[in-house]
């Protein structure tokens, strides 16, 4: 809570919001700078030097924000990762483990227009996904990704079972099933034309609510 002195002296907090606020729009300045660079000029030619000087900043103020490119380039993908675990903590503990991830990963995806930087649009969120799933620089960062957060989900899955995921094979199967479909799904939005949110959250109930008809049921035509 800011404190207001009567003195005429300068309020105390203020300077700290400015420079938070300061810090906020350089962020996204280069996350956007970067992400434009790495879909029109390619990941691998756009140096960390070329970023820095678009936003007139230096090198040092890059990595003040950012570890390296590789950072920049999945920055919208962890948003989106970490919204996916904070929504399937709080979904009931009475939910079954499909239906809560399902709930979950639809309810992140209602908040990818919010990610970073309020200039990044859907649209250029899209062309990172292509970027990224077609630069082999970033294919093996994506998988390592992949599997660190399959790691996560199945950890807190088995929490909310009750089940310990070292003797139980239940809970890594079943975010094994959903991670695939879920990189299915990432793959078919990345194809289309259509970069909406509503595309990707249509692909994914489509695709998620086949899961177990596919798994379960015969597939011959009647």
């Amino acid at each position: 809570m800011t404190r207001t002195q009567t003195s005429g002296a300068p309020t105390v907090g203020a300077p700290a919001g400015l420079r938070e606020r300061k810090k906020q729009r350089t962020r996204e300045a280069l996350l956007h700078t970067a992400l434009e660079l790495f879909t029109t000029q390619g990941y691998d030619t756009t140096t960390v030097d070329e970023i820095a000087d678009a936003v007139e900043v230096s090198q040092r103020t890059f990595f003040r924000y950012f570890a390296n490119k590789e950072a920049a380039a999945f920055a919208i993908q962890e948003k989106v990762e970490l919204s996916f675990l904070s929504e399937l903590r709080r979904r009931p503990t009475g939910e079954p483990p499909f239906e809560a991830m399902r709930r979950a990963v639809l309810q992140a995806w209602v908040g990818i227009a919010d990610a970073p930087g309020g200039n990044i649009t859907v649209a250029l969120q899209m062309r990172t996904y292509r970027m990224i799933e077609s630069t082999p620089s970033l294919i093996a960062a994506h998988m390592r990704r992949s599997v660190d957060l399959e790691r996560q989900i199945t950890l807190l899955v088995a929490e909310r079972e009750g089940l310990d995921p070292c003797a139980d094979p239940r809970p890594r199967v079943a975010v094994a099933a959903f991670s695939g479909v879920m990189r299915l799904t990432g793959q078919l939005w990345g194809q289309r034309q259509d970069a909406s949110v509503e595309a990707l959250r249509r692909l994914t109930e489509l695709h998620l609510d086949h899961l177990g008809p596919a798994l379960s049921e015969g597939w011959r035509a009647a």
